[in-house]
């Protein structure tokens, strides 16, 4: 048989994943949803006897057909949504009197299939009065249009860091300001949002393609006002995520709602249109950014004000723009630094975290800045950075934003950067150009970065047990949930090589909250740091366990008992050694139940990049890319350049393509779907150089951080970076994403004209 490199390829490649469009469920109906075509209106009608009427159609419902049909819920996710932010501003799962984004669904449709209740649908007569519409927070954030009538669209605000003084910035040998704008991008999986649910009993079973399901499964147990038991979620394959799909959204709470109303499985398999229209958003703020250094280029202060977009409701993100806040500092070492941050609600879908959520909006926003600043100063952009670098013997260290960094050598990624990218080589190269009138300018752009993995306070632990049988088989269970990060491959491996047994004896079971007992999930880079941490410390239990249980059977003191390779043997000979399942055969059943709380990781690196651009066209052609990275220790380096190069592909999408256009009514200009809404293809994608530095974090006993999130972090800011340079730009903000060739036309032309 072939051997293939990772366990899940086989099965994915050649056709055998489960995911939930492909479940074949008896009697199961298809949900389709009604959805709005203004951005913002009061709903007037909605009127549904002609879709009942429908060959094939179960059943069709607006919201004063199921007065007892419940909101969507915010309580479980509290981190990023406080009560005073969405009290008084309640998420309908079908709209009640206003809609407040395009695509919001005012009716369902069920159907004995998909093609039915699409039937259906189309008969649903609806009446919506259009209101004006805001779709960026800054204009949102003046309340000339509101969404709720009696309350501000600032939804929260906050703040990290103290004031700085006038003095600072009056005093300081150079100070650059400057505005961004973090447009609005699309996850964009292979695989929208999916859920299926089947009553059973007084049990409700729901398939979902999710990467919290304990998570999902406390908040429909709360939606439906059930013990927790009641609710088993089940995850099969999913086909990506990138943070899009780790919330319960109104489509969830009507499909399980109109289960047990029918005492059917009920289904919604989300189409690609449908999600471009009401999947969640990412990034979405307007930035406003000052930074100061003294005559030596040593940083003395640094000031962020966040405009952030949360979307029509703040149930899912109304706190987490201070992810950006907190991060603020980056890599250096600035004395004093003070973040605010707004939350408004705008006329669009919600925002929610998106690979990154929050730091690379951080990142970007002081990296170009860094750049800006060097030009200012005349300094090269690498020499500044290595100026201001938080030194290695400094860690711990705390920043003034209150973030503790846990391990780093931020200078040595930055040193590996600009040799593998032969920075002085490119540099000669831009100034042979800028010599000769027929060269289209080049420039290299540089980003260092750090970022926050495992979570926040209250989802930094996980559940991991190991549970051996009697044929010498390895069960691992972890509460995490794959979304195809290869987790089949490295966690058997992992537990495999802590046992020190053959890895084709261990299997992982996650993403069942029936066989797992508890869980948080796969996000924010925490499977290998918090989830291979709980396997690891579940691998020595058991071993201890087993020498516990060899001991007693012997009659020997536990010290006299050895573990080596799956087997225990007493240390002085005499008895033959005995492996697990003969162990498991003699004594009873063995497993080892674990729940590690971890610290947070702080991953870094630097990513550097050269492009050439041609002014009179607009286009930017990506040269060069190179990504160093720092996760700490690595578990499995094939998966982390996966994961490493796949990031750094979406970070190239929000640097030059990705950006959601809205026309002057606030509706989306995506007719044509994926030719509306640019992602990186093959080819698009540079020639990527991936290296690695290696700081382990001392906050776990594996030293990992995570590192699925890097490219989308370090990547941006250097792409723009080059751009800048290459038509040498005085101001950092000329230049917004995406750079699209009448962005980049309009700046080459006004650096012309100055």
């Amino acid at each position: 048989m072939r051997q293939w490199t990772r366990r899940e390829d086989e099965r994915l490649l050649t056709g055998g994943g489960r995911y939930v469009a492909d479940m074949a469920v008896p009697g199961c109906l298809d949900a389709v949803f009604v959805r709005s075509e203004v951005a913002h209106g009061v709903l007037r009608e909605v009127d549904c006897a002609a879709a009942r009427e429908v060959a094939g159609v179960a059943g069709a419902w607006s919201a004063a057909d199921v007065p007892d049909l419940p909101d969507t819920p915010y309580t479980l996710m509290a981190r990023l949504a406080t009560e005073e932010a969405v009290a008084g501003r309640e998420w309908p799962v079908l709209v009640k009197d206003r809609v407040r984004y395009p695509g919001e669904a005012v009716a369902v449709v069920v159907g004995e299939d998909r093609y039915r209740a699409e039937d259906g649908a189309a008969e649903v007569v609806v009446r919506i009065d259009p209101l004006p519409a805001v779709v960026t927070p800054s204009a949102a954030a003046e309340d000339s249009v509101r969404l709720f009538d009696d309350l501000s669209n600032i939804a929260f605000e906050g703040e990290t860091g103290e004031p700085i003084e006038d003095a600072v910035w009056r005093d300081a040998a150079a100070v650059v300001e400057a505005r961004y704008r973090q447009q609005l991008l699309m996850p964009t999986p292979m695989e929208c949002r999916t859920i299926l649910a089947l009553p059973e009993g007084d049990r409700l079973t729901v398939w979902s393609g999710h990467q919290a399901p304990h998570r999902l499964r406390a908040e429909l147990a709360a939606v439906l006002g059930w013990p927790v038991d009641r609710v088993r979620v089940i995850v099969p394959d999913t086909g990506g995520a990138f943070g899009s799909k780790s919330a319960i959204f109104p489509e969830y709470v009507a499909v399980a709602y109109l289960a047990l109303k029918l005492r059917r499985p009920v289904r919604w398999i989300e189409d690609r249109m449908e999600s471009m229209l009401t999947a969640t958003r990412g990034r979405g703020q307007d930035q406003r950014v000052r930074l100061a250094a003294d005559a030596d280029g040593h940083l003395l202060a640094y000031e962020l004000a966040i405009d952030a977009d949360v979307g029509a409701y703040p149930h899912l993100a109304g706190a987490m723009p201070l992810q950006t806040a907190r991060m603020a500092t980056g890599v250096y070492r600035t004395p004093r630094v003070h973040a605010t941050v707004r939350s408004v609600l705008t006329n669009t879908m919600v925002t929610y975290p998106y690979r990154g959520a929050g730091r690379p909006e951080a990142t970007i926003a002081l990296e170009r800045t860094m750049d800006a600043l060097a030009r200012r100063l005349r300094l090269d952009p690498a020499e500044l950075r290595r100026r201001n670098f938080v030194a290695p013997e400094s860690f711990p260290y705390r920043t003034p934003t209150g973030r503790v960094y846990d391990s780093g050598d931020y200078a040595a990624a930055l040193e590996l950067a600009l040799e593998t990218l032969d920075y002085a080589g490119w540099r000669t190269e831009q100034s042979r150009r800028r010599h000769d009138p027929a060269a289209l300018p080049l420039g290299i752009g540089l980003s260092c970065y750090v970022e926050r993995s495992g979570g926040e306070a209250g989802v930094l632990h996980e559940y991991g047990s190991v549970e051996a049988h009697e044929d010498g088989t390895i069960v691992a269970r972890c509460g995490s949930a794959s979304s195809g990060q290869g987790h089949e491959t490295t966690f058997p491996a992992f537990v495999a090589r802590e046992l020190g047994v053959d890895q084709r004896r261990v299997r992982l079971v996650e993403g069942d909250t029936d066989e797992v007992p508890d869980g948080v999930g796969s996000f924010a880079s925490r499977s290998a740091q918090v989830a291979g941490a709980a396997l690891r410390q579940a691998c020595g239990m058991l071993i201890e366990e087993a020498r516990v249980r060899a001991a007693e059977l012997w009659e020997l003191p536990v010290a006299e008992v050895v573990w080596s390779d799956g087997t225990v043997s007493p240390r002085t000979g005499g008895t033959a050694a005995m492996d697990l399942g003969e162990l498991v055969k003699a004594t009873g059943p063995l497993q080892a139940e674990n729940r590690y709380e971890s610290g947070m990781g702080f991953p870094f690196g630097t990513h550097a990049a050269v492009a050439e651009v041609d002014p009179e066209l607009g286009t930017v052609h990506v040269l060069r890319l190179v990504a160093v990275d720092d996760c700490g220790v690595v578990l499995n380096p094939m998966l982390v350049k996966g994961q490493a190069f796949g990031s750094a592909v979406q970070g190239l999408g929000q640097a030059l393509y990705e950006g959601i256009p809205f026309d002057d009514d606030g509706l989306p200009r995506l007719a044509h779907g994926l030719l509306d809404y640019l992602v990186p293809t093959a080819a698009e994608i540079p020639p990527i150089t991936l290296k690695e530095t290696y700081t382990p974090t001392p906050n776990t006993p594996l030293g990992a951080k995570g590192a699925g999130e890097s490219g989308c972090i370090g990547t941006p800011a250097a792409i723009v970076n080059a751009v800048a340079d290459a038509l040498r730009l005085t101001d950092a903000d000329v230049l917004q994403m995406p750079l699209t060739p009448d962005v980049v036309w309009r700046a080459a032309n006004l650096r012309e004209a100055g």
